[in-house]
Parts: structure tokens; C-alpha cells; sequence
């Protein structure tokens, strides 16, 4: 939760992944919170700051299942920050005054292109599909398997722009970034 907080208002698209990790963390626990005791005794030595976060993690599998999330997908509200990046980057795409991140991404839509052509899901957008990569290659690490040259060049490409992006976030959030709509 802590975490969860602190990303959501310093980069955005962190929090998405973030928030995508829990998810699974949730899933290993069969979206019980009584699984997850250990896990948030763990994350703080503090009586109540360990209640606060239980709360949230308890209030998450009980989201889960009510969406029906606890074997594969993504929670609405990880999916509606994924939309207000989404609904940014269109915005962005839309105003010649952002050529540098128009640049950007069509640096990365052959990567997008290639990976939907490889299987990606194609009704998704294409940030999601970009968080699907970053968010894959988070767990091919985690499981210490070997990563190609190329997916780690594309993987760099797509967090370049997830990064650019994250930015604009919070400077539209707080009314600094001007964009011509």
C-alpha cells in the first residue's frame, strides 16, 4: 500500500506494474488474506501500519473475486490507470508540439506491431500491450531465465516511453503539461 501510494504520484506507469505484481501476489494466495499474514508481517514492524496495510490487501481479494480475477486479469482499477495513461498518450499523439513523443512512439510501434503478430491480444490497446511486455519481462527475471538482446532493446524502447509518458501524468495532474485538444 505504502508502495502502491508513493508510485501512484511519482510515476504512474510504475504503479501500473506494481499494481500487476500484487495482483499475482493475490493469486499465489488464493485471494485470501489470512494467506497473505505472512507476507504483510513482513513489510512493516508496526502494529498499525501492518492493520492499514492487511486492510488493503484484504479490501484487493475481495475486489478480485467480485471481478471474477482470481485466476487470470486485471482488476478495474488497475485497468481504468492503464485507460487515463491510454487516454494521455492519445492526447500527446495529437498535439504536433509533442513531436519528441511522437517520435517515441513510432520508435516503439514496430515493437508493438511484432508482438501482437507473435500473439499478443489485438483487442487490447497498444500501451496495454506494452505493459505486457515490460510486465513479462519483470517475470522472466524474476524466474532467472535468459532474455534476448532484442527483447531487452525493445523492452528499453517501451519503458523509454512509459517513462515519458509517466512524466506528462504528473505534470497534468497538476495542470502543468499544456495540450492543444
Amino acid at each position: 500500500m505504502l508502495i502502491a501510494n508513493s508510485l501512484r504520484k511519482s510515476n504512474y506507469a510504475e504503479y501500473v506494474l506494481y499494481m500487476w505484481q500484487v495482483e499475482d501476489l493475490i493469486r499465489s494466495a488464493g485471494a485470501d488474506i489470512d494467506r497473505l499474514d505472512d507476507y504483510i508481517a513482513r513489510l512493516s514492524p508496526e502494529a498499525a501500519q501492518r492493520a492499514e496495510i492487511r486492510q488493503w490487501y484484504a479490501n484487493l481479494c475481495t475486489m478480485m473475486q467480485q471481478e471474477g480475477k482470481i485466476k487470470a486479469g486485471h482488476l478495474q482499477i488497475n485497468e481504468v490507470a492503464v485507460q487515463h495513461l491510454e487516454d494521455l498518450h492519445q492526447r500527446l499523439l495529437s498535439d504536433i508540439s509533442y513531436h519528441y513523443y511522437r517520435q517515441m512512439y513510432e520508435r516503439v510501434l514496430p515493437i508493438i506491431v511484432e508482438l501482437r503478430a507473435k500473439g499478443a491480444r489485438r483487442d487490447e490497446t497498444e500501451l496495454h500491450t506494452c505493459f505486457d511486455l515490460l510486465y513479462g519481462l519483470l517475470l522472466l527475471r524474476l524466474q532467472h531465465r535468459p532474455i534476448s538482446e532484442a527483447t531487452t532493446e525493445a523492452a528499453q524502447a517501451v519503458s523509454t516511453l512509459l517513462g515519458q509518458l509517466a512524466d506528462y501524468y504528473a505534470k497534468d495532474k497538476v495542470g502543468e503539461l499544456k495540450i492543444n485538444d
